[in-house]
């Protein structure tokens, strides 16, 4: 192992220009990539080459870096809203969430897209998750959809899009991730998120509407809920919509923090899915803490890969050198969020979002802080980002999601998602240019 490393140190032992670095960092990542390797090793090797060709470096820094980048406190909540999205999974909120909103416009024109729409963005704002989302409301909703006359490849792009809208709804994992990255508040961060996610149900509700419009007679509308149904549907959603109260509103009054609203979502959980409707033993809740533990350490592993390969493109003074011909120090604000905002597309369209954020988050913030931008607006837009592209070819792991619960293929997945990505396009330009959407009920909720 010795002579490999002084072999390699010898190859890079001069002054090597920046873009050849770069070319060999992304070659051997794209090459372990396409080997199937998981996408912790790429970034291991990345680090690996920063040390042999800083050879003078003492080798501990990398581990150092490591540790650095799951040492924050804020990242103690990813895994308590992960345990706590499980739990309502598995359980009955979901559905009774969904039954709320379809007692009241189930039965209009469009009624049952905005219904599972509307629903995602509800159950977003209780798991956090995308693709719990689109497990949870994507096999409720889509049989509903399917019966009532809507095209399958409308439905899955709905429920796959719509679904991202947990990106921007509190308790968010990116936005948490994020906030640690660039030191920002956690708490304004979901406070500002509220505003994009519900212009974005918003706008994805229209265009169901206008859709079904245009289907005509194709669409078969669904019986009208009594009054005594929408009370009904009413009481069981009642206690699922206490959490969202619990998150936002505790974190906007000062109450709890961010990672006291995880925990307190934890138990929150647990009442309401074992003792209040009785769907989930202990067993089931032990399954679940198993299944966080496993995907909790998958996150951290990248988090703390990615901290020590970002370190390593940072000593080295690629993302300055590369980002030196877009003359960035001298542009406008909307132009760098352009540039962040495509960065950011463009990474999540090929490598997992929070890969794409632990790298590049870093690189940025320098620019960011120079430019006087906000830091939480550029958390949003880059949050909105990792959901586009989460849901765009070729690689958006909600659709891997959805083609394993749907068992449908690749291409009829993502054929209607064109409209929706779209959508979500014109949600960055509004972002860009009327940056209140995010920045107005933040300002509310911390001008004290």
């Amino acid at each position: 192992m010795s002579s490999f490393i002084e072999f390699f140190s010898d190859v890079f032992a001069g002054e090597l220009d920046t873009y050849v670095v770069t070319f060999t960092l992304v070659a051997s990542m794209v090459i372990l990539l396409f080997l199937s390797f998981p996408m912790v090793v790429p970034l291991a090797v990345g680090a690996l080459i920063g040390m042999i060709h800083f050879s003078g470096i003492d080798t501990g820094v990398i581990i150092q870096q490591m540790i650095t980048g799951i040492s924050p406190n804020a990242l103690i909540a990813v895994p308590m809203f992960i345990l706590a999205a499980d739990i309502m999974t598995r359980g009955h909120t979901a559905n009774n969430l969904l039954g709320l909103i379809q007692a009241f416009i189930g039965h209009l024109r469009g009624g049952l897209p905005i219904t599972a729409c509307i629903s995602c963005t509800l159950f977003g704002s209780v798991s956090g998750s995308t693709q719990a989302t689109v497990v949870s409301v994507g096999q409720i909703m889509r049989p509903r959809l399917l019966q009532a006359g809507y095209k399958d490849s409308f439905v899955m792009a709905l429920i796959i899009n719509a679904s991202d809208i947990a990106f921007l709804i509190p308790p968010s994992i990116g936005l948490i991730l994020y906030g640690t990255l660039a030191n920002t508040s956690v708490g304004e961060l979901f406070i500002a998120g509220i505003g994009p996610g519900i212009l974005l149900a918003i706008m994805f509700s229209a265009y169901c509407y206008f859709y079904s419009v245009y289907q005509g007679d194709s669409i078969t509308l669904v019986e009208k809920a009594t009054l005594k149904e929408r009370i009904t549907a009413f009481k069981k959603a009642l206690i699922p919509l206490g959490f969202p109260a619990l998150i936002v509103g505790g974190i906007y009054s000062g109450a709890v923090t961010p990672t006291e609203a995880a925990s307190f979502s934890v138990l929150y959980a647990i009442i309401v899915e074992c003792f209040i409707y009785r769907q989930l033993s202990m067993k089931d809740v032990i399954d679940a803490a198993l299944s966080t533990g496993l995907i909790t350490a998958v996150v951290f592993i990248l988090v703390g890969m990615g901290q020590a390969f970002s370190w390593y493109i940072s000593f080295e003074m690629i993302p300055q050198d590369l980002l030196a011909p877009l003359n960035l120090e001298d542009a406008s604000k909307e132009y760098i969020l352009v540039v962040i905002a495509l960065s950011f597309f463009v990474g999540c369209m090929f490598v997992d979002s929070l890969v794409v954020l632990v790298i590049l988050t870093p690189i940025f913030v320098p620019i960011v802080d120079a430019a006087g931008l906000d830091p939480v607006l550029v958390g949003v837009m880059i949050t909105l980002q990792m959901a586009i592209g989460s849901a765009t070819p070729p690689f958006g792991c909600d659709i891997f999601t959805a083609i394993a619960i749907f068992n449908k293929p690749y291409m009829e997945v993502i054929k209607g998602t064109l409209p929706f990505i779209l959508i979500l396009f014109f949600m960055s330009a509004l972002l860009i240019y009327v940056p209140d959407i995010a920045l107005l009920l933040r300002d509310l909720a911390f001008s004290s």
